[in-house]
């Protein structure tokens, strides 16, 4: 029996989306469309006779034959990678000290990390997770040689996309309808949290702080236990908590700019030059 053979761009999206949860978000770090990409998944479901994922409203499911496929998908881009590595460069080591804060490390990271893993396997990556307030000083200090932060100005590193800040509550508190309205907030150096102030402010909209945290764990279980609403990156958003806005009478928020900041005292090292190349060739954003 002929089989249609497997094309890389095919399986590189589908772990792709896979990684990233949907279509839309997965689209940007393939540097495609995500009519594009959606096509290259339906050419994956011709070719391997049954569809490889199940796309609902809100997430998508991977198939029984998806989850089979999945693993010799990763396998083949990561061999993929070797072949590359040993055919256009000699193997780096050495190690890599990076700075990602939480709400951006599952949606950008994975997929960063996992194109670097597969073609230099020699390098240790020493993981920071922190808010970006903490990993710019690091940064700055030669602490840490490479971090994914919010800009808290237009110089800072290399932009590498725009991150919208969004409202979320828990449904079944409502507590978007409380008059002063109980937020959650990051600290006080925060610019999603000098967003919320501002755009309340300009709304005139009485408010109070009932939850301070620096960790996105500790924001959404403000959110889950009906203590307070929050302002969060949208890609730190779970799908079981509804993006809140007008209609709940919430003012618009403004839009992060995410950067790559790399530390002077790292230039011209090869294992963090290949990390910050592959960070901007697959999180910069693409018109």
């Amino acid at each position: 029996m002929n089989h249609a053979d497997l094309q890389l761009d095919w399986l590189r999206a589908f772990v792709t989306v896979v990684d990233c949860g949907s279509l839309s978000a997965a689209a940007p770090l393939l540097h495609r469309s995500q009519s594009a990409v959606s096509m290259q998944i339906k050419k994956l479901d011709d070719a391997v006779g049954r569809p490889v994922l199940l796309r609902g409203p809100r997430h998508l499911e991977v198939t029984p034959v998806g989850a089979e496929l999945l693993g010799y998908a990763r396998r083949l881009l990561a061999l993929h990678g070797e072949t590359l590595e040993a055919l256009h460069g000699p193997e780096l080591s050495g190690r890599v000290r990076l700075g990602v804060p939480d709400d951006y490390a599952a949606t950008y990271l994975t997929p960063v990390l996992r194109s670097y893993a597969s073609r230099h396997a020699g390098v240790e990556i020493e993981l920071h997770c922190e808010q970006s307030t903490a990993l710019i000083p690091k940064v700055q200090r030669g602490e840490i040689d490479l971090a994914l932060v919010s800009r808290d100005k237009p110089s800072r590193g290399t932009l590498l996309f725009h991150e919208p800040l969004v409202w979320v509550g828990a449904a079944a508190f409502e507590a978007w309808r409380r008059d002063p309205l109980p937020l959650a907030v990051y600290e006080q150096a925060s610019q999603a949290r000098r967003s919320t102030i501002a755009a309340l402010t300009a709304q005139r909209r009485a408010y109070r702080m009932v939850y301070n945290s620096s960790s996105l764990a500790g924001q959404l279980a403000a959110v889950e236990s009906g203590l307070a609403v929050a302002v969060l990156t949208r890609c730190s958003v779970p799908p079981h908590l509804p993006i809140l806005g007008e209609r709940q009478g919430l003012p618009p928020l403004s839009t992060m700019q995410v950067a790559v900041y790399r530390s002077q005292a790292s230039r011209h090292l090869p294992a963090v030059d290949a990390l910050f190349e592959q960070m901007v060739q697959t999180l910069s954003q693409t018109g």
